[in-house]
């Protein structure tokens, strides 16, 4: 029947029971639904009752014989983690709030009144979880028809909505990009009037609607929405700086903002890691501040992957992105397009293998951002980029293979060299071990222990006297 819905989650019968037995109004809403029409499975499940939603967690814990709920009374909730599902309780309510403040006003109210407030009308659906009408679907704001046409619109007036909870306009960008829905105008151009709201957001709820947009299967939809809508200028101005960015047309796109969004899409194909994503994202957050006109070349953005490189980690803290993934996205940044200088034929194994040193275990990651950032629409040239890079992971390939620089670890370490030449810790020993690590690198020596140490028993006097 149309106006039910197959549950099949023993689970949620579960919950039905409880709410029949105490004659309680039982409902889940939002995603759950959302996603089971769509012929996806969640473990997030949001349950609406009429009533306390804490008193009904409290029962459903009980009756689980769960002793793990946790309760917001700030929030008037109540969330039980049940292996890998997770079950959510809230009472059917209203909210206001002021136009300052993401702290609302919180009344009881229907069921109704508890989906309109809710952000988009895909996820202003409800299932009955009652025995009597298992699974009846309300829907008082079109929201499966919305589904069909895969469109997001608003269960109130958007600029209502957004001026509930501004981090919905976020959430607008973020839907589109994973379900890949259009967005009505009229939602649209509200986000564009009430952009200016996500000022009063937390700065970690909007990076964390972000980075899901950057997980999504085609990031760019979110992305292009995000700027076309203001959103951009205040959310990450760095990347909306890159628009209008012109640059030579050779195996990039013109702009350096289109070309951006096709690098992210690019490498999506390839990976699932937002912080290789990321890296994709920032690969040339700088060339707006390097930009050069050189007569014959055109535009030029000399130093661009070592200036973006610098701008990581101050962009990084403004967005509270986990530090721990810094070191990791400079170091793709700044070495994007070293690859591209190892075609020449005559291209000698010492400079194979500083690059190899240098991204180390993320050499393949490195990879695969030089393959995405491959996006010109001649054909021709595309594959000629793409075996210029094979040729470049050949050359590797036989350089690690000689002389095993896969996870390198320096032959002669800290201690012995202290050892040797009777040094206590200090600068000169770092010195030393950057020596015989350049020597490696230059092919002057062999990267074995042997040969290491001798050319330390060669230099260690000389680095020794000029420490004085």
């Amino acid at each position: 029947m149309k106006d039910r819905i197959q549950i099949a989650e023993p689970l949620l019968h579960r919950v039905g029971e409880v709410a029949e037995r105490e004659g309680i109004l039982a409902f889940v809403v939002g995603g759950y639904v959302r996603d089971l029409l769509l012929g996806k499975r969640v473990k997030d499940i949001d349950v609406v009752v009429v009533g306390s939603g804490i008193e009904f967690g409290i029962k459903v814990a009980r009756a689980l014989e769960k002793d793990n709920l946790v309760v917001f009374e700030n929030f008037g909730t109540a969330m039980l983690q049940l292996d890998d599902w997770k079950l959510e309780f809230v009472g059917a309510r209203k909210e206001s709030y002021s136009k300052s403040s993401r702290k609302p006003e919180v009344v009881g109210g229907t069921l109704e009144d508890d989906l309109s407030r809710r952000d988009f009308t895909v996820n202003a659906i409800a299932a009955s979880l009652n025995s009597a009408d298992f699974g009846r679907v309300a829907d008082p704001f079109g929201g499966r028809q919305a589904l069909e046409e895969k469109i997001l619109r608003t269960p109130l007036d958007p600029r209502a909505t957004f001026d509930d909870d501004p981090l919905r306009i976020m959430r607008a960008f973020r839907f589109a990009a994973q379900l890949g829905f259009a967005i009505e105008p009229s939602v649209v151009g509200a986000a564009l009037e009430m952009a200016p709201r996500l000022k009063i957001v937390s700065q970690e709820r909007i990076s964390d609607e972000f980075l899901k947009i950057m997980t999504s299967p085609k990031p760019s939809i979110g992305l292009g929405m995000m700027y076309d809508a203001g959103v951009m200028e205040i959310v990450f101005p760095e990347v909306a700086q890159l628009f209008g960015v012109d640059q030579r047309q050779d195996y990039h796109h013109k702009d350096v903002f289109l070309h951006t969004l096709r690098v992210v899409d690019n490498i999506c194909e390839s990976t699932g890691d937002v912080w290789l994503r990321m890296a994709a994202l920032l690969h040339d957050i700088a060339k707006p501040k390097t930009k050069a006109f050189k007569p014959g070349a055109g535009w030029t953005f000399h130093g661009h992957e070592e200036l973006g490189a610098r701008m990581v980690k101050s962009i990084f803290r403004r967005m509270k992105f986990p530090l721990e993934h810094v070191k990791y996205v400079e170091k793709l940044v700044r070495l994007h397009l070293r690859p591209m200088a190892l075609v020449d034929e005559g291209v000698s194994d010492s400079a194979v293998r500083r690059l190899l040193f240098e991204a180390d275990v993320d050499i393949d990651d490195l990879m695969k951002l030089c393959r995405a950032d491959i996006t010109s629409k001649n054909p021709k040239l595309v594959s000629q980029v793409r075996s210029n890079y094979d040729l470049v992971v050949e050359k590797m390939a036989e350089v690690e293979e000689k002389d095993h620089w896969r996870m390198w670890q320096p032959p002669v370490k800290g201690d012995e060299i202290m050892q040797v030449c009777g040094l206590e810790p200090g600068p000169l020993v770092g010195t030393l071990k950057d020596e015989i690590t350049e020597a490696i690198l230059d092919g002057r020596i062999p990267n074995e222990h042997d040969s290491a140490l001798r050319f330390l028993l060669e230099i260690k006097d000389k680095f020794i006297r000029q420490s004085g």
